[in-house]
């Protein structure tokens, strides 16, 4: 939790500096910590406005200081909040009607236009293991063993080493599996050369769902730049969470598309590789690549 009196960014590793006047960086972060509880415990949305008034700040200054903390505008955070809500609902059995209404939205197409893009399998096939959606795969055989591929029309949504179609059944029992395809195996020939020549990855699309949180740390992950790392604290400390380490590991662990989502680039804080889904040796080899290159 960010606190106003700024122990969590202390225990971050950020340290006070006269110049950059540390109260009004501390009241800053307080108020971001204002708007989040506000955003959370809201059934509707809260218009910007409302939230400057609450917090004392201007509109556009609001609107500055929570973007450079937490990665979103309010606006968007509050929509991968009631995205995320819905998701929950829908697993817990909740029909597509009632899951939209009971996260916020005002109509199901209020909902599907905020999730475009973002959920990539329709909400119904979310909830229900792929059904509905066809995924195409090819295990093959990479300088780092076997690789598993798969994807959707709208993107990668696996990739792991030493996985078959068995685990991907597991990961999506009711979808359409299909080996191979031609429109597959042009994204396939991108993805092997992003594994065995490391560089940016970031114009092959994906399709993967997670919670704002993971989301928020995944969209940090591709922000490394190719050669460099990140400690679990300052993944944390860059989505605006700085007291949530373990909860970013986490989320780090849940990556289901290794390399394209880089999270081999993130270790422990005393430099030591940390874990990793798929060994260490995988690991320390990719991070070799980068540097190298």
């Amino acid at each position: 939790m960010i606190l106003p009196d700024g122990s969590a960014a202390r225990a971050a590793g950020f340290r006070a500096c006269k110049r950059c006047r540390p109260d009004n960086v501390s009241r800053d972060l307080a108020v971001v910590e204002r708007v989040l509880a506000l955003l959370h415990g809201a059934e509707e949305t809260v218009p910007l406005a409302r939230l400057a008034r609450e917090t004392g700040y201007s509109p556009s200054h609001l609107q500055r200081i929570f973007k450079r903390a937490v990665g979103l505008s309010p606006a968007e955070y509050a929509r991968a909040l009631r995205i995320e809500r819905a998701g929950d609902a829908l697993s817990a059995g909740s029909s597509v009607t009632d899951a939209v209404y009971e996260a916020g939205f005002g109509a199901p197409s209020r909902f599907y236009e905020a999730s475009k893009g973002r959920l990539g399998m329709a909400p119904t096939a979310w909830a229900n293991g792929g059904h509905g959606v066809t995924i195409r795969w090819a295990v093959v055989e990479t300088s780092l063993g076997r690789m598993l591929v798969a994807a959707t029309e709208k993107g990668v949504c696996r990739l792991s080493f030493d996985e078959g179609p068995d685990e991907l059944r597991e990961r999506f029992p009711k979808a359409e599996l299909a080996e191979g395809g031609a429109e597959f195996a042009a994204l396939l020939k991108e993805v092997v050369s992003a594994v065995e020549q490391p560089g940016d990855s970031r114009a092959i699309p994906l399709d993967v769902q997670g919670t704002a949180f993971q989301e928020a740390v995944w969209a940090e992950l591709r922000k490394i730049p190719i050669g460099e790392t990140r400690s679990y604290a300052e993944i944390a400390a860059a989505i605006g969470k700085p007291g949530a380490v373990r909860a970013a590991g986490s989320a780090n662990g849940a990556n289901a598309v290794a390399v394209l989502i880089p999270c081999h680039r993130v270790i422990r804080s005393d430099g030591s590789l940390g874990g990793y889904a798929y060994g260490e040796d995988i690991k320390r080899e990719l991070l070799k690549r980068e540097q190298r290159d």
